[in-house]
């Protein structure tokens, strides 16, 4: 009952939007309404791969390299729902993928056409973003759909529990849900997803070709950045409003206690870095937008990188980082970039994303949780006061990260069962 009402819902939508669409000259709206031309239907069938946005198609990169090195003659097919997703799609993927498309509505026409041109001979989901109808649309003809890297976050778990109806009609038709943790193999089962298509297998992030940068080449982003040696380096990524101001205000009461000090500060959201730089400057903090230090001579303050695609690398010069959207509930992001450098990792008590993540993390002994600002600057202050401390805390960051690899492994060997009927 309820799958006919979701799709009666959209059917309803599809007009508005298409009408929408055609107004505004939108080419992401109209490509995820299927309105504008499809290349050609694949010569034969592919593997079709869906990730969300940023975070999810970084978590795809290495499923994505594993299967085309497993099935070289298989096409491969990608597609994604935001246009920062795309970006770093087409950047990472070019190579690998035939087709990258972005991700259309669920309304029943654009669907069809969808997997009428991509021929899937198997769906692969990555973390989240399910859409019923194209699940159900893929289960009538047969194709096996995989969740893979799946995780249920606490405020997601609260939304599936208030209506369980309705989240068991979007996980009906997956035939294999991969989990990261027991926790949200577990959290699944208490919405009533049948345990037989729930499996634990890792998340793959920690299975990411991760490359820290070493020798010439830190040197050469010290460089870029124009750091020294002799500089100290904080890097705190992924920061959002109202997390802005707090990092700041640290970074300017430990500035006479650490004059070598350097703070390069990366906003989650690109559109709110002169945002930022207009912060910094009222606390006096000289900052330098990234993309004008080829063009600055005076030395700054303050770097707010507003590029895509850096902070993983700009983490290999941190001497201690901070990963945001933790003291301001957003939930937290992605521990894994600095900590895979060997820097220590900071996080604030909103880490309800990664909740998980983040306590074996300090039970590893290379994150520690700070409550507030004040908690935040003092924890700083021992870090940068104590060489041989920071340095044990990366260390143990760093081989947390290896001692956790594998589930690339365990994912690979679901997906050959399903190819292989």
């Amino acid at each position: 009952m309820l799958l006919p009402l979701y799709h009666l819902a959209w059917t309803l939508l599809a007009g508005p939007l298409l009408s929408c669409a055609a107004l505004s000259g939108n080419d992401r709206l109209c490509a995820r309404l299927v309105s504008s031309r499809l290349p050609d239907p694949f010569p034969q069938t592919t593997l079709w791969i869906h990730a969300l946005s940023v975070g999810e198609v970084i978590s795809a990169l290495p499923l994505v390299h594993a299967l085309k090195q497993a099935y070289p003659s298989r096409g491969i097919a990608f597609t994604v729902t935001t246009k920062q997703g795309m970006e770093i799609a087409r950047r990472e993927l070019h190579a690998d993928a035939g087709a990258l498309l972005f991700m259309p509505f669920d309304f029943w026409w654009s669907v069809h056409r969808v997997v009428r041109v991509l021929r899937p001979s198997l769906f692969l989901l990555i973390e989240t973003d399910l859409w019923p109808g194209l699940l159900h649309h893929l289960k009538r003809r047969g194709i096996p759909t995989l969740l893979v890297n799946g995780r249920v976050s606490p405020r997601t778990f609260r939304s599936y529990m208030r209506c369980p109806p309705v989240a068991r009609m979007m996980f009906k038709d997956l035939d294999l849900c991969l989990m990261q943790t027991d926790l949200d193999r577990e959290r699944l089962i208490r919405v009533g997803v049948p345990l037989q298509r729930l499996k634990t297998t890792g998340n793959i992030k920690f299975d990411r070709d991760w490359v820290t940068l070493r020798g010439d080449e830190r040197g050469i982003w010290l460089r870029q950045l124009r750091l020294s040696l002799d500089d100290q380096v904080w890097v705190a990524g992924s920061t959002h409003r109202g997390e802005d101001s707090i990092v700041l205000d640290a970074f300017r009461k430990l500035l006479p206690l650490f004059p070598r000090l350097r703070l390069i500060i990366a906003p989650r959201r690109l559109e709110e870095a002169a945002e930022v730089y207009r912060l910094a400057e009222a606390k006096g903090l000289k900052p330098l937008l990234r993309t004008d230090l080829p063009k600055a001579d005076d030395p700054y303050g303050v770097l707010v990188l507003n590029t895509m695609g850096e902070l993983g690398s700009v983490y290999s010069v941190a001497t201690v980082s901070f990963v945001g959207g933790s003291l301001v509930p957003q939930g937290g992001h992605n521990l894994l970039e600095p900590a895979r450098m060997g820097s220590p990792v900071l996080f604030g008590p909103n880490t309800q994303d990664f909740d998980l993540l983040s306590e074996v993390l300090i039970e590893a002994g290379g994150g520690k949780r700070v409550r507030d600002g004040e908690e935040l600057f003092e924890t700083m202050k021992t870090l940068l006061s104590d060489r041989e401390k920071r340095e044990e805390m990366g260390y143990r960051a760093k081989a947390f990260v290896e001692g956790n690899r594998g589930a690339l492994t365990r994912i690979m060997d679901h997906v050959k069962v399903y190819l292989a009927k």
